[in-house]
């Protein structure tokens, strides 16, 4: 089984910052692309930013130079450092995983959710 468990949610007021963890457990072989995504209630979930295993990345158009992505593949773990965050960033955070298990096959896995909430 593989589990990924997110973490660093919470209520900042605008203009603070956030850094949120995802980390990634059971049978794993390797971890392709790691990414973040975000979610309003009744809308679809949209990409927040992305990076491969090469440590390649890329981002949202909104949240380019305020947000950075980065990954720990020793620890099985993305990141996402949220910096001058808006009221407009207030959303439910989910991590995906593009993911090798340990029989050979990719799959694709997602956190269960963290809340952030950008006060004004």
């Amino acid at each position: 089984q593989v589990q990924l468990v997110e973490s660093g949610g919470g209520l900042v007021q605008a203009g603070g910052s956030l850094t949120l963890s995802c980390e990634a457990s059971g049978s794993i072989f390797s971890i392709n692309d790691m990414a973040w995504y975000r979610q309003t209630l009744g809308m679809q979930r949209e990409l927040v930013a992305r990076i491969t295993s090469a440590g390649s990345s890329n981002y949202a158009d909104s949240v380019k130079g305020r947000f950075t992505i980065s990954r720990d593949n020793a620890k099985k773990t993305v990141y996402l450092q949220m910096n001058k965050l808006k009221p407009e960033d207030t959303d439910v955070y989910y991590c995906n995983m593009l993911l090798v298990k340990t029989d050979k096959y990719q799959y694709s896995y997602w956190g269960q959710g963290t809340r952030v909430t950008v006060s004004s």
